[in-house]
This record gives structure tokens, C-alpha cells and sequence, in this order.
């Protein structure tokens, strides 16, 4: 399973505090069938809890997702900030999430090599 986050999301990421550890966590617990809804066309909303606040004081966090192959977090909110997102945002989701499935190796190794994607790594 590889595991990307979009440039936008790990700059709002490193704002609320949410490290590639949690997202990592996030996404085994996606595996294991824990999520918070499917949006259809392969976006998942996933709640992430953030250092010593827990879940319900965490993050809501939008990803595109594969089984047992790849998944991009593409979007996050703080709950507080609203609670959830408008159609036309998810109409957009769903053609970005398509657009990123579909990528081979090549393509997902160029974009991580020019920044436009992130690969989150084991080493935090």
C-alpha cells in the first residue's frame, strides 16, 4: 500500500499538527474496514484524531483509495470548521481521485519527483 497526500493537504497537515504517523494509522484502520463514509467514486471521509485530543477533537480528512493498492489524502477540514463538504466539491473529488487511480508507477514516481504529490514514508 502506498501512501500519498496531496502538496495543499500536507500544508494544511502540518498546520493542524497531523504527521505522516496518523495518516499512516488512518489508513490501516481504512483497511481494516473502519471508516467514517464512502462518498462513492472511490473518496473516503476519514476521521483522524490528532496528539492528545482524541478523534472527536481531531480532523475530518477526504482521500482517494484503492484497496490494499494506493491511497492520496486530498483534503482536510477541522470539524468545528465545518461539517461537511458541497456537491460540486464532491463531483471534483470523485474526477481527482479517478485521475490518481488510475496513474501507473512511472507517473506517481514523476509527480512525487516534482512535488505535486507526497509520499508518506515510514520514517516519522
Amino acid at each position: 500500500m502506498r501512501i500519498f497526500k496531496t502538496k495543499p493537504f500536507s500544508k494544511w497537515a502540518a498546520k493542524e499538527g497531523l504527521n505522516d504517523k496518523a495518516l499512516q494509522m488512518a489508513v490501516a484502520e481504512i483497511e481494516n474496514g473502519l471508516i467514517d463514509a464512502d462518498l462513492g467514486g472511490h473518496v473516503i471521509k476519514k476521521r483522524v484524531a490528532l496528539a492528545g485530543r482524541g478523534k472527536s477533537g481531531g480532523v475530518r480528512t477526504l482521500l482517494a483509495y484503492q484497496v490494499k493498492d494506493k491511497a492520496f489524502f486530498v483534503y482536510g477540514f477541522v470539524k468545528n470548521a465545518r461539517s461537511n463538504i458541497k456537491s460540486d466539491e464532491l463531483k471534483a473529488l470523485k474526477s481527482l481521485a479517478a485521475q490518481y487511480l488510475a496513474y501507473s508507477i512511472k507517473k506517481l514516481n514523476e509527480e512525487v519527483e516534482a512535488g505535486v504529490l507526497i509520499e508518506v514514508n515510514n520514517d516519522e
